[in-house]
């Protein structure tokens, strides 16, 4: 116990000292070496295990969002092919289906940057990325491996 005048009052004041020195710095210090290591190893794992899932996630939203607009460009396409009575391998213009969507075919895109082709009547459209809505469709709903997350054949 150590006795301190108080600066304000003047009166004397019984302090508890500090204990100074001692290992408990170095064994703290020690903890946290062996602790931090850890906690790195896990956020690590942890990494390893959710990157993948978002990419996959990502990629299959994408997907979903282009074999949406390809159905969307496909009934345009069979409102002008009941319209004008066409024949399968009859060309349909751009600006014939560009009429029937809400925004043109200027306001739909590919999120993964591919172009859509809109093919003669009688035919899916396609994109340059995922191909045509059935080919898509059967690619999204395909397995994964165990191992490493690639599609099985």
């Amino acid at each position: 116990m150590a006795v301190v005048k108080c600066p304000s009052c003047g009166t004397e004041i019984n302090v508890v000292e500090k204990k100074s020195g001692g290992l408990g710095w170095a064994v703290g210090c020690l903890v946290a070496v062996c602790v931090i290591p850890v906690m790195v190893a896990i956020i690590g794992i942890l990494a390893a295990i959710a990157i993948p899932n978002f990419v996959r996630a990502r990629d299959m939203s994408q997907r979903n969002v282009c074999i949406t607009n390809m159905r969307m460009i496909g009934e345009a396409k069979a409102q002008v092919e009941a319209e004008k009575g066409c024949a399968p391998g009859d060309v349909i213009s751009d600006q014939e289906i560009s009429q029937k969507l809400p925004a043109g075919l200027a306001g739909v895109t590919c999120p993964k940057g591919g172009r859509y082709v809109l093919n003669p009547a009688g035919k899916e459209p396609a994109c340059s990325v995922h191909g045509t809505p059935t080919q898509a469709a059967k690619e999204r709903t395909r397995p994964y491996n165990s191992s490493g997350g690639n599609r099985s054949p």
